[in-house]
């Protein structure tokens, strides 16, 4: 091609690419891990000079290692692609790419998928990624024969791994410490830790991918008084997304975002923690028999959850999902993706709002035949598209923001179109309670409500959710949780006992015990401890 054009081709030794690629990489496309290190390190000026020159001779030393012929243009690329994609998003959102973000990118669908691809997206790719992509592909690598070239990269990739570890010993007091204090740090180096990421969840996902759930509660069993001579007990457990406890009016938020919550008689526990920061993890938790400490992805998978133990109970159990799937919970139940639905009543562009939740509800409760449990997993207000998730006349708080980047949108607006979907998910948990009240007479009703993990909406400069939980700020990890009981569950329930649990520290923990619990499902495997229902029965 060159030679029609009357041009010729540049011309590179494979090392000096190495070295011009490796240096791009730090030094363009690794913006939030050097402004948190002049943060973290801005008093002490040597010490981030040293920092920089020795990841600058290691990204050199890793490079310049796959400097092989046939290699080094595919491996060099792939750097570039990965870490132009990566740093949008550690830039704008402030997120870290861990195995756990990783999954949650994995199993999202294509339509949340779509709401982060924006003119932005694609010209900080197109710049950042795509034409320096071009510009290596342009260039043709020299190598030298291989007994030459291994000697030679040897000579670049020896004193750089030596300048590494040397200066990193020689200032080890004062990185490790700072990387104790603010773990978020090295988290956002680019591309390392992505790439990491992603190897490490390819690696769990291919051990887990022949799981079997093992048997647990099979001891299940309906105590006291049996059908039919009580009426039967129906729970609606609604799974929230993405919303965070800062932003309840019930937890004491100046604003009314939950206006019709306030007129009913709920229950709302105000210190309540979740399992994880992200879907992937918090909902499969939170139905396990696991505490958040003792929970694993794995473990998840391999042990049947609280909709199992309720099924070998006789209990009917049917799961709702109008988010991404129920992360393997409801395997084993009735499912309805309603996600999936082209329903023009409440689907548009791939995504349903909350209200095909409840279209189906009445016909549900009126063919109820016995003791029943029905999951709702919210849509709710799963960012970035806040604006996309109520309808119309939600739309209370204003100016809200309209746009997926949130540059473009003031923190007042970002905040109002939160707001905004809290506000309609007040709506939907009101609307289930007023279904459930109508039937008294014939059931004996009760609704809980959990979020599965919180939202920052540029707290610390963070935006989104998912970050590590060990470094999560409070806004992704503090929790709304609603508890409303109808007249016969009232009936049997402390409710002074009750109130002392309101303020007092909750968590996902206690989903999988509670839900046991206000169904009256005795089994080995629930624990006392974590039932806030039975915990305050009458007369215990």
């Amino acid at each position: 091609m060159f030679e029609r054009l009357g041009l010729r081709q540049p011309v590179l030794g494979s090392i000096t690419v190495c070295i011009v690629v490796a240096l791009y990489l730090l030094a363009a496309l690794n913006g939030t891990f050097w402004s948190k290190g002049i943060a973290y390190l801005g008093q002490d000026k040597p010490a981030l000079a040293m920092l920089a020159i020795a990841l600058a001779a290691g990204f050199i030393a890793l490079c310049v290692t796959f400097s092989v012929r046939y290699l080094t243009k595919p491996f060099l690329l792939f750097l570039l692609l990965t870490a132009g994609s990566a740093s949008w998003f550690m830039d704008s959102y402030g997120v870290i790419i861990d195995p756990e973000m990783v999954r949650n990118a994995v199993e999202t669908t294509s339509s949340e998928a779509g709401h982060f691809v924006d003119i932005e997206l694609v010209a900080h790719v197109l710049l950042f990624a795509i034409v320096p992509s071009l510009l290596l592909l342009v260039v043709r690598i020299e190598h030298r024969p291989f007994w030459s070239k291994l000697w030679h990269n040897l000579a670049v990739i020896v004193p750089c791994v030596l300048i590494l570890l040397g200066i990193g010993l020689a200032n080890a007091r004062v990185y490790s410490s700072l990387i104790r204090e603010h773990r978020d740090w090295f988290a956002t180096l680019n591309p390392i830790v992505p790439i990491g990421s992603a190897i490490r969840y390819a690696i769990g996902s291919q051990a887990e991918r022949n799981i079997v759930a093992a048997p647990l509660g099979t001891d299940a069993k309906v105590s006291g008084t049996p059908l039919p001579q009580r009426k039967p007990r129906v729970r609606i457990v609604v799974v929230g997304e993405t919303a965070r406890a800062e932003n309840f009016q019930l937890g004491g938020y100046a604003r009314e975002t939950n206006p019709e919550l306030s007129k009913r008689d709920v229950r709302y526990f105000s210190n309540t923690s979740s399992c994880g920061t992200a879907t992937a993890v918090s909902v499969p938790c939170m139905f396990s028999v696991y505490t958040r400490q003792q929970y694993t992805h794995r473990k998840g998978l391999s042990t049947q959850n609280v909709l199992d133990v309720l099924t070998n109970a006789g209990v009917k159990v049917e799961w709702w999902d109008n988010n991404t799937g129920s992360k393997a919970v409801a395997d084993r139940v009735p499912y309805k993706e309603l996600f999936r639905s082209e329903d023009p009543r409440f689907c548009a562009e791939g995504e349903c709002t909350d209200d095909i939740l409840l279209d189906g509800l009445d016909h549900w409760l009126d063919n109820v035949k016995g003791d029943s449990v029905l999951v709702l997993h919210q849509l709710g207000s799963h960012g970035p598209a806040y604006s996309k998730r109520y309808p119309e006349r939600f739309r209370r708080f204003t100016p809200d923001c309209r746009s997926v980047d949130f540059a473009k949108c003031s923190h007042d607006e970002i905040m109002n179109a939160y707001d905004n979907s809290l506000l309609y998910t007040d709506y939907i948990l009101a609307t289930v309670i007023d279904r459930l009240r109508e039937r008294e007479a014939v059931m004996d009703t009760a609704m809980i409500y959990m979020s599965d993990h919180g939202e920052s909406l540029g707290e610390l400069g963070l935006f989104l959710h998912g970050a590590p939980y060990l470094i999560a700020p409070s806004q992704q990890t503090h929790i709304p949780f609603v508890l409303w009981l109808g007249d016969s569950a009232r009936d049997e329930i402390d409710l002074s006992c009750l109130k002392t649990k309101q303020d007092a520290a909750q968590s996902h923990d206690n989903l999988f015990h509670t839900v046991l619990g206000m169904m009256h499902v005795e089994t080995k495997v629930r624990d006392q401890s974590l039932d806030l229902y039975t915990a305050c029965l009458k007369g215990r």
